[in-house]
């Protein structure tokens, strides 16, 4: 993947291909043609034997091996063939070697060393096969001739093949890294425990030593090794071992040694703040319990309706918290040990063994989605502080503007300079927009004199950049009537939005992308995929699928990151926090995905609208961490790649249950009848089950692919397996031979030989309207279509697998972005998340049903289905809001004269709900205020936004009719937060509206008859005006958006203002002081004329 390639466009349905290259830049040298036979171990011709005919190596298999590599094998090696695991024969004209005496079968060294999986290899040739056979798709010279790197299988040793102790490392003992009932030394990417290990028999002739046994050396080692399990078991003494333990599917750790620690580990809330908060729960449940015993059993006879509204809404209430209160009944933080990461993966002298990520960010109108914010988010990407050419940044233009495409090329050249500046200071965050408006000591922890020097200059140069971004903004304001022209004069791809090819620009690549100092820069790749009339391209899942593709295509790194273009890296040591759990050999395997909380800037102080969103991040998500992991929630996630391929958590291996001999052999017969009965079951389950392919991999990460309805065979119906699993594979994922090839690779890479010409022209291919029709795409493999929240049903997908996800929260803030801050805004973007519940709910992937049978958790589902029925609160909440107004004008009320025993019970809910409230704050951390601003937008989005969303998702999934609502805008001043004041009038502020003057109206209705009826009626009026007041406080940030700033008088001024002037009239009335006042007896007329 080259830099120079140009604009590469084109449709593959049409067979068009245009690549735009600037002015004198060339295109790609061609691979050279390999001819011949070629080595596979050495890369060198495979040459003639002493008979004049082309050298074979292996008469099993043919396997490509020249004579000298083969010589060396024999002499110096295990004597096998790398393919086939047969034993090397001794050819004509080779020395002889010890062992050649006994081929008649007295050493059977095919399965003593058979370490490396069958199945990983049988993927691997399957995997080049595929590619080699089908990549040209019909057309000849697509693809050259491929170059297939076969590593040579290594014993694997106790220390790794390195010297220890002055042994060679052909003394050392030749023992497999997993023997049954025994625990794991260290993980070896080798081992099989499913197969028989048989142990070498050793020569009695030799001395031990030669096996490692016995020696002066060896003896040193197990005593060493001895001293740091005492030291570890110490360790875990002290800590009370909660820190060791990983999910409980990893093996003891056997070593002290820094490197081989883990990664990260669990720190539970502390007992004295978690206990009181499950017995407060426990409590609640049972004060509930008895408060609808008596709610139900005491019904009021004058007001049946009301009494009948309330009990119904209130029985909706109690569920709706049982299904958020439990998935919170297991919360844990996390912490990770970025020097391990390091000290394991990043040795000092040799490559980098962290492993790679590609990074999307998704935009889509650079109207609405300023340039300049795209352009921060994608340098603080090329910027992070991970290995360079680990990175690969893929930005999705949706729009197919040629805005965000310039603005992608100036940002690339800016790059150049700002990225060896942040590295070189070590600054942070490291998007110049957010770096230069910090208001705190720039100079703190700065050492280098030449740091002010060149911050200057940087944000100068930062400002040029602004202005010449700000300039791409004010030319594409006016659209050119033969549309948009490149700088060669050819029009651009994308003029028409809705009818145009595919488009792929390499900016930074593997030649080309070096900064200002000559080091190397991450890739940068601008995306637009293809979009036709007549073809449904799924909005952002869809753009997301398409990213999916083309970097498994031309870079395949085996983890993924997506960003909003609004979001972008605050610390700059994100990636390698979550790799600490991606990349930990305990617990890696079986996380599907790393999810940070989302953080944001530019909310104002008080956070009117609840934006930040705390009591959910840092109190639901870190719940349901302690369970099977957070929910997606669509920006700022790593995933492993193979998860979102559709395939099953790998399955943990249970080590073998340990048998007593106290116990009567008939006992241990039975167990053994009850454990074949029950593993044939499972294995009549499993074989009932998906087939396409078992992603069961081992703890070695060895790959196994299961073809459906077949099981294994002999080697002449190899073949046909392999062309059985071809067309499954390609049903599955689409008709392209080289990213079905790269779904088989499990840790990434790319694929040997393939010319960068032929991989952007396959990329084109991959991202091509019509390429996803009859596939697996949006339904099992990728981002699920079916909703406009795609992360919710993303993620639920995943756990439904059996994957465990992880939730992430470092010192300093991974990513942050911007929210929206006036009330209109606010309301439209939870009105979106809440129609997408509603169509989750509606559709075939509903938690209550779908799922089941699978590896969901129940208090996971619990959460699942919380998040998809919230919506449908809004009913029973929009009636229980009205409640105290029809109360209060009609003087009735929803529970009968209460006694003392119902009084109790209601005294004790409501004590129950604010002691479950502070506890939960207690062992989170939030402070009130947060809390209570997320209860007052709970009232406010449920009988607004979520009201609308349920109808709205009833008419588009049932009667197919899709309805936008318009949002008005008056425009504010300058100042800061002045969008926090900007009034804009949508149709979403009605029923809120209503609701805040129909309760205004109840108050002073009820105060007047209180007043005209006498002071007996003032005891009953308290409880419906503290009602009616409990739906007013909570309204009260949704009156001070809808009244605005008003000339800076206060809202609450107005508000009361209005209320007591209605009261104080009313008593004016009443008093009537004008009235002429006679203290004598009243006359009146008797009708009798005394006349």
């Amino acid at each position: 993947m080259e830099a120079s390639a140009g604009l590469v466009a084109g449709s593959h349905n049409r067979n068009e291909l245009v690549v735009i290259r600037r002015d004198g830049e060339q295109g790609p040298r061609p691979l050279q043609q390999l001819s011949g036979q070629i080595c596979q171990i050495c890369g060198d011709d495979v040459g003639f034997g002493v008979d004049g005919e082309l050298f074979v190596a292996c008469n099993e298999c043919a396997f490509p091996i020249c004579r000298t590599c083969y010589e060396y094998e024999r002499r110096e090696g295990n004597q096998v063939c790398p393919q086939c695991k047969t034993r090397f024969k001794r050819l004509r004209g080779c020395a002889r070697v010890a062992g050649d005496e006994e081929e008649d079968g007295v050493e059977d060294l095919e399965h003593e060393f058979n370490f490396v999986g069958k199945d990983e290899q049988d993927g691997h040739y399957l995997t080049e096969s595929m590619l080699q056979g089908h990549m040209t798709y019909g057309r000849v010279g697509d693809v050259e001739s491929l170059h297939v790197f076969h590593p040579l299988p290594q014993v694997p040793l106790l220390t790794n093949g390195q010297m220890v102790d002055d042994i060679p490392p052909e003394q050392h003992a030749l023992v497999p890294s997993f023997m049954g009932g025994g625990k794991r030394i260290h993980p070896l990417p080798f081992s099989d425990p499913g197969l028989p290990v048989q142990p070498r028999s050793m020569d009695p002739s030799k001395d031990l030593a030669a096996y490692g046994y016995g020696s002066v050396a060896w003896k040193q080692r197990m005593e060493n090794w001895k001293l740091k399990q005492e030291k570890l078991q110490m360790s875990r003494n002290e800590n009370g071992g909660r820190e060791w333990d990983n999910d409980g599917d990893g093996p003891d750790l056997p070593l002290m040694d820094e490197a081989r620690q883990p990664l990260s580990r669990k720190l539970p809330i502390s007992s004295s703040q978690i206990n009181p908060y499950r017995m407060i729960i426990i409590i609640r449940l049972v004060i509930l319990g008895f408060f609808f015993h008596y709610r139900i059993t005491h019904p009021v006879p004058d007001a049946y309706a009301l009494w009948l509204i309330s009990v119904i809404c209130e029985i909706w209430f109690a569920a709706s918290w049982i299904l958020d209160q439990f998935p919170k009944w297991l919360p844990i933080e996390r912490e990770t040990y970025l020097d391990r990461l390091s000290l394991r993966y990043e040795k000092e002298g040799q490559p980098s063994q962290l492993a790679p990520i590609d990074i999307f960010v998704s935009t889509v109108d650079p109207m609405k989605e300023p340039p300049l914010v795209t352009a921060n988010t994608v340098l603080s990407i090329l910027s992070v502080d991970y290995p360079v050419d680990k990175v690969s940044c893929y930005v999705s233009d949706d729009g197919a503007a040629m805005l965000t495409f310039e603005a992608l090329s100036e940002t690339s050249e800016f790059a150049k300079r700002w990225v060896p500046f942040c590295k070189k200071f070590n600054i942070e965050p490291r998007a110049p927009e957010w770096y230069f408006q910090q208001k705190i000591d720039y100079l703190k922890d700065k050492v280098l004199p030449s740091f002010i020097k060149e911050r200057r200059a940087m944000k100068r140069e930062y400002e040029e950049f602004k202005v010449r971004i700000n300039a791409l903004v004010a030319k594409a304001q006016k659209v050119p009537e033969e549309g948009w022209t490149m700088q060669d004069g050819t029009p651009w791809p994308g003029n028409n939005v809705r009818d145009h090819p595919g488009m792929i620009q390499v900016f930074l690549g593997q030649s080309g992308g070096y900064d200002m100092d000559g080091n190397e820069l991450p890739r940068l790749v601008y995306v637009s995929r293809e979009k036709r009339p007549g073809f449904n391209h799924h909005k952002k899942a869809g753009a997301m699928n398409a990213l999916v593709r083309v970097s498994a295509v031309l870079t395949n790194a085996p983890y993924l990151l997506n960003l909003d273009c609004d979001h972008y890296f605050n610390n700059s040591k994100a990636i390698r926090e979550a790799m600490c759990f991606m990349m930990d050999p305990l617990v890696g395997k079986r996380v599907c995905y790393v999810q940070f909380p989302q953080r944001f800037d530019g909310i104002d102080r008080h956070d009117r609208y609840a934006n930040r969103n705390i009591v959910f991040f840092d109190i639901n998500m870190k719940g349901l961490d302690g369970i099977q992991g957070p929910i997606y929630v669509g920006t700022g996630c790593v995933f492993r790649r193979q998860s979102l391929y559709g395939y099953d958590a790998p399955k943990v291996k249970k080590p073998p249950m340990r048998t007593c001999n106290c116990w009567p052999k008939w006992c241990c017969c039975c167990c053994c009848c009850f454990g074949s009965t029950r593993k044939k079951k499972n294995d009549s389950k499993t074989k009932r089950g998906k087939n396409v392919r078992s992603s069961s991999k081992e703890e070695n990460g060895a790959t196994t692919l299961a073809l459906e309805g077949t099981k294994e065979g002999t080697k002449g119906i190899e073949n046909e397996k392999s062309a059985m699993s071809e067309q499954k594979l390609e049903k599955k994922f689409g008709q392209s031979p080289v990213f079905v090839a790269s779904t088989l690779l499990e840790n990434g890479g790319m694929l040997k030989g393939a010319s960068p010409a032929s991989l952007l022209k396959e990329a084109i291919h991959v991202i091509s309207c019509g390429y996803e029709d009859k596939t697996d795409w949006g339904k099992e493999v990728g981002w699920i279509y079916g909703s406009v929240t795609e992360d919710i049903l993303t993620g639920f997908k995943m756990h439904c697998h059996g994957w465990r996800s992880i939730y992430c929260i470092p010192p300093r803030p991974a990513f942050k972005g911007s929210a929206p801050l006036n009330l209109s805004d606010r309301l439209h973007q939870v009105l979106r998340w809440a129609l997408g519940s509603v169509e989750i709910f509606l559709s075939r992937h509903c938690p209550l049903w779908y799922g089941y049978g699978g590896g969901l958790k129940w208090l996971e589902r619990f959460s699942y289905i919380n998040a998809t029925i919230y919506p449908f609160t809004s009913i029973p909440l929009l009636a229980y809001c009205s409640l105290p107004a029809v109360c209060l004008l009609t003087g009735k009320f929803i529970t009968p004269e209460l006694s003392n025993v119902a009084g109790l019970w209601f005294i004790s809910l409501f004590i129950s709900i604010f002691a479950t409230s502070i506890l939960e704050m207690r062992w989170s951390g939030i402070g009130i205020d947060d809390w209570w601003r997320n209860e007052q937008f709970w009232v406010i989005g449920g009988v607004s936004s979520h009201l609308f969303a349920v109808f709205q998702g009833l008419l588009k999934v049932l009667a197919g009719i899709d309805t936008n609502f318009t949002v008005t805008s008056k425009a504010g001043d300058d100042e800061e937060f002045s969008e926090l004041y900007t009034f804009k009038w949508t149709t979403l502020l009605i029923p809120p509206t209503t609701l805040l003057i129909v309760n205004m109206i109840g108050v002073v209705a009820g105060v007047s008859n209180a007043i005209n009826n006498g002071y007996e009626s003032w005891g009953p009026l308290f409880g419906r005006l503290f009602f009616a007041f409990w739906v007013i406080v909570h309204l009260y940030p949704f009156l001070k958006g809808l009244v605005g700033r008003q000339n800076r008088t206060p809202t609450i001024i107005i508000v009361w203002s209005i209320l007591l002037a209605s009261i104080f009239s009313l008593l004016w009335v009443r008093i009537d002081p004008f009235l002429p006042k006679s203290d004598g007896p009243l006359l009146e007329e008797c009708g009798l004329d005394c006349n």
